[in-house]
């Protein structure tokens, strides 16, 4: 309520405040000079006064109406009613079922019907708990060709309702998640949680320990219209305790290792009692993190799908046609179902395979004679040519979103040929690599590409600046100019060599469990300074004449720039840590997270530099000199400063790429639209192709096509 009234009415109280403040100076200088100003300045004065004492009593206005909140504040607020939460849980349900509605149409998931894939227990016992502690009886997931309806029914018959989807690549994890919900909030009961579908990556489980704390900051973040006042005070906190939330956790895999291990067991500490969760993950991950922690995810049945046999692909196909379809549709159908398309059969037997027939052919209404060409060919070529018909198909579907962001829709605008390119230099990024042909990190652009050409031209840009600045501060002393830039291009184009091969880092600012690694940089700090003011008191007791004041000046002098020193260093080394994989979240963090660090060395820089100034002024440098070139060099210092200048890099390296049309300006802003799209994946801090049957392709077509033809230079936005 207090942080409330402030932003509300804190404009008020500072304009109220600064009028005061003019109106007393003024009084204060038109008093001063009375004489000067005789009759009229007595108007003015009194004037003052009394517009001083008006803006006086806003002032105090405003104090008295923040005291008063902020008492209010301190009152234990009431809780939700019964009648409430209630209302609170109707209106969430309404805002979850309109989200994932018109993604379902958008991706056409139930259009017909929900995908006919097979769901059924896994076979691989080391992957679920007990069965006696799953469900009374047999866990009833038998893999037969059943609806989703039943699904749910099969998840309501569980004790705890815990359910787990794994799969591989493109099986349908995520779309069989979407289902759930929607059929879920479909058949809700007034007593049942309201199912709400969260991305795995968003779960940062340092800054939230608990699946409640986690979730209760997700409902305050993505549904705003949860804070109305018509409905309490603290409803997503209550909704979450209450256990009015069934979590849907999508895409455990895109973690790191560690952090997927972290998370997993978090999830065991967090549940208890009835608490209901719906979790998907790939196979091969999540019994790596089961392995990892000993443990599976507590009293939870666990699905694995099943292949699609060629006749429920037919069905299915049939299904999704138009009234009036494409003459050779009626073939391709027929040849599927009587197994003379076995290319066709195979593709077809995941959802995967699915997906791309009805995503390239039937949404855009084209001709499926080629279908039945690649049918009776290998899979593999007909994998291909789907792939080659997806990326157009997606981008034309999927328009970018007008209001706020959805996980499926892209931010921004871009072609089919543009983002068919983009992806394929990517390709060409993974291939070339020497570690990881699937792994992709922002950070990996500005080491594969030459950089001498870039550090020098940074380094003359940069020198030409600072020379001419100060060429025309000192005037009569032109050379302090062309030294000074020289200087500058020099340390420039020594110290950027290594930012291109720099991974990126983050300020770590949290003093619990380092307060001794911080005492050691304060003593060594102190050190420091007393050396480095010693010196400067000797040298100042020598060339100043045994002056008592000469020395302690020069102390003081010397002193201030240790205490630049250790600012630009110690405390800088201190704060800057590096980002590893196992607690990077999301490419986008750790991009963010690295610019956030190089703009607190800049401040740093600028802090040593002011420092550095003042004391170029007391050695009785011209003013304007001393603070503009101090803050120059002190802006340099501390860009070069550190051992994390990736997001420095990385801006250095996109606008030479964007130029040659391998990647556009807004190249993470494209990383991120390829990920919303389904065509990347991410893994912590990396991103993946989400099928590797696209990246495959798109390598095969590269290689075809030579790297030096496949990108030559093309407008690139």
């Amino acid at each position: 309520m207090t942080a409330r009234y402030w932003r509300q009415h804190n404009r008020l109280g500072m304009m109220s405040a600064g009028a005061t403040v003019v109106a007393v100076v003024t009084f204060l200088i038109v008093w001063q000079y009375k004489n000067q100003l005789g009759q009229l300045g007595l108007v003015v004065a009194a004037t003052q006064v009394i517009a001083g004492a008006g803006a006086l009593v806003g002032v105090c206005h405003q104090v008295l109406q923040f005291v008063s909140s902020w008492r209010r504040s301190r009152a234990p607020l009431p809780a939700p009613t019964s009648t409430e939460i209630t209302t609170a849980k109707d209106v969430l349900a309404g805002l979850v079922t309109q989200q994932w509605r018109d993604e379902t149409a958008l991706r056409s998931l139930c259009d017909p019907a929900p995908m006919p894939l097979a769901w059924r227990s896994t076979e691989r016992r080391e992957l679920a708990d007990r069965s006696e502690i799953i469900a009374d009886g047999t866990v009833a997931f038998s893999g037969l060709d059943v609806h989703i309806e039943a699904m749910v029914r099969n998840f309501r018959a569980l004790r705890c309702r815990r359910l787990v989807i794994l799969g591989g690549p493109g099986t349908g994890k995520t779309t069989l998640a979407v289902q759930l919900v929607l059929e879920l909030l479909r058949t809700r009961e007034p007593d049942e949680p309201v199912p709400v579908l969260l991305s795995a990556a968003r779960w940062d489980d340092r800054a939230h320990p608990r699946l409640q704390d986690w979730l209760a900051a997700s409902l305050a973040m993505d549904y705003p219209a949860l804070h109305a006042a018509e409905l309490g005070t603290d409803i997503p906190e209550t909704l979450v305790a209450r256990g009015e939330i069934l979590p849907v956790v999508d895409g455990l895999d895109e973690l790191p290792d560690h952090a997927r291990a972290d998370l997993l067991a978090a999830l065991n500490r967090s549940m208890c009692g009835n608490d209901q969760l719906i979790l998907t993950c790939r196979t091969e991950q999540f019994a790596e993190s089961v392995e990892e922690i000993g443990d599976v995810l507590t009293a939870a049945a666990v699905i694995e799908p099943q292949p699609m046999g060629p006749e429920v692909a037919a069905d299915y196909l049939q299904a999704c046609l138009p009234p009036v379809p494409h003459p050779a549709w009626p073939t391709v159908i027929e040849a599927l179902r009587t197994g003379a398309a076995p290319a066709l059969a195979e593709v077809t037997s995941t959802s995967l395979g699915l997906w791309l027939v009805r995503a390239t052919y039937i949404a855009p209404r084209v001709d499926p004679s080629p279908l039945l060409r690649y049918a009776h060919g290998s899979a593999t070529e007909l994998q291909d040519h789907l792939c080659d018909q997806l990326i157009p198909a997606l981008v034309s579907a999927r328009t970018p979103a007008d209001g706020p962001p959805q996980p499926f829709r892209p931010r921004h605008a871009w072609t089919p040929e543009q983002v068919g390119r983009w992806l394929t230099y990517v390709c060409r990024q993974l291939t070339v690599s020497e570690d990881d042909t699937r792994d992709m990190a922002w950070w990996h652009l500005a080491g594969r590409m030459p950089n001498r050409r870039v550090r020098i031209w940074c380094g003359v840009g940069m020198g030409v600046v600072t020379g001419l600045v100060f060429f025309m501060l000192t005037k009569g002393m032109e050379q302090v100019g062309v030294v000074a830039g020289l200087l500058t291009a020099s340390v420039v184009i020594l110290m950027t060599d290594s930012w291109f091969t720099e991974t990126p880092g983050h300020a770590e600012l949290q003093l619990r469990g380092r307060l001794a690694e911080l005492a050691r940089v304060v003593m060594t700090a102190l050190i420091i300074i007393l050396v480095v003011a010693s010196l400067g008191f000797l040298m100042g007791w020598l060339f100043g004449k045994q002056s008592i004041d000469a020395a302690w000046s020069s102390a003081r002098n010397t002193g201030l720039a240790g205490v630049g020193f250790v600012i630009a260093l110690n405390l800088i080394y201190w704060v800057e840590h590096p980002t590893v994989t196992a607690t990077a979240r999301s490419p986008r963090s750790t991009w963010r997270a690295d610019r956030t660090l190089t703009v607190i060395r800049m401040i740093s820089g600028l802090l040593v530099g002011l420092m550095a100034g003042f004391i170029a002024k007391e050695a009785k440098l011209p003013t304007t000199v001393a603070i503009v070139g101090g803050l120059l060099l002190g802006l340099l210092f501390g860009l070069v400063v550190g051992r994390h200048h990736a997001w420095l890099a990385y801006n250095l390296t996109v606008p030479r790429l964007a130029a040659k049309g391998s990647l556009p300006m807004r190249a993470m802003d494209f990383l991120d639209d390829a990920h919303r799209l389904g065509l990347l994946r991410t893994e912590g801090p990396y991103y993946q192709f989400r099928h590797i049957e696209l990246q495959q392709h798109l390598t095969r077509e590269l290689q075809e096509k030579g790297a030096d033809k496949a990108f030559e230079p093309v407008p690139p936005w």
